[in-house]
């Protein structure tokens, strides 16, 4: 596991991010799919620095009802709100695909991290780019039409061409009916741009989501 993590920081320069040595704080940490990085509600215990994989963030509402509210890509910092002691409590972080991590337990280097100018201003750059994008999620609501929107959604969210999120939560994340929501799928399937399988769907044609997607970007 050594020689391993110090092959992963060296791949994606985690070193660059401190000031001072980082080697020994890390542990490199593998999820397997639909396996919780944090459950909701937890005191966390380590900061993440998500490498691989994608992730969904998510919240419990008091009346039961679960709100996804956004979708955690590589690389991402996770826990950092926490760090900050902006909040105590974690949100609900559930993998996508199988997604790989840097953990650094705030017992051994909460301090470190928190006195180095340089991971300070790493973590500055990255939290307002994440309100960057959240901003520019809620204006393409209003600017885009949802097949666009959907199939940026799509792409993002799937894992080796398959898809697989309840329209319940993607309805409210998109900010669209439920009717006009499964239109649109249909529209898809009709197309022959996806094809339902299972419990899912699976991309058959990739090329034109892509298409639709870059309309977003």
């Amino acid at each position: 596991m050594g020689k391993k993590k110090e092959d992963y920081i060296k791949k994606y320069s985690f070193q660059n991010f401190f000031s001072f040595d980082i080697t020994p704080y890390i542990q490199v940490c593998e999820f397997e799919k639909g396996e919780f990085i944090f459950h909701e509600g937890s005191l966390p215990e380590c900061l993440y620095y998500m490498v691989e994989g994608k992730a969904k963030l998510y919240v419990s509402h008091q009346n039961g009802k679960i709100s996804l509210i956004n979708f955690i890509t590589s690389p991402s910092f996770m826990g950092e709100i926490e760090l900050l002691n902006a909040q105590k409590y974690t949100r609900g972080i559930q993998t996508v695909t199988k997604t790989i991590c840097f953990s650094l337990p705030y017992h051994e280097c909460k301090q470190k991290l928190l006195a180095d100018s340089v991971f300070l201003r790493e973590l500055c750059l990255f939290l307002g780019n994440k309100m960057a994008r959240t901003t520019t999620r809620f204006s393409q609501t209003q600017a885009y039409p949802l097949e666009n929107r959907l199939a940026a959604f799509i792409l993002m969210s799937s894992d080796e061409n398959f898809y697989k999120e309840k329209h319940t939560e993607i309805s409210e994340y998109l900010g669209v009916s439920y009717r006009h929501l499964l239109y649109t799928f249909s529209q898809f399937c009709q197309s022959k741009i996806i094809k339902k399988s299972g419990k899912g769907y699976e991309i058959i044609n990739k090329k034109k989501l892509q298409e639709l997607a870059r309309e977003v970007y």
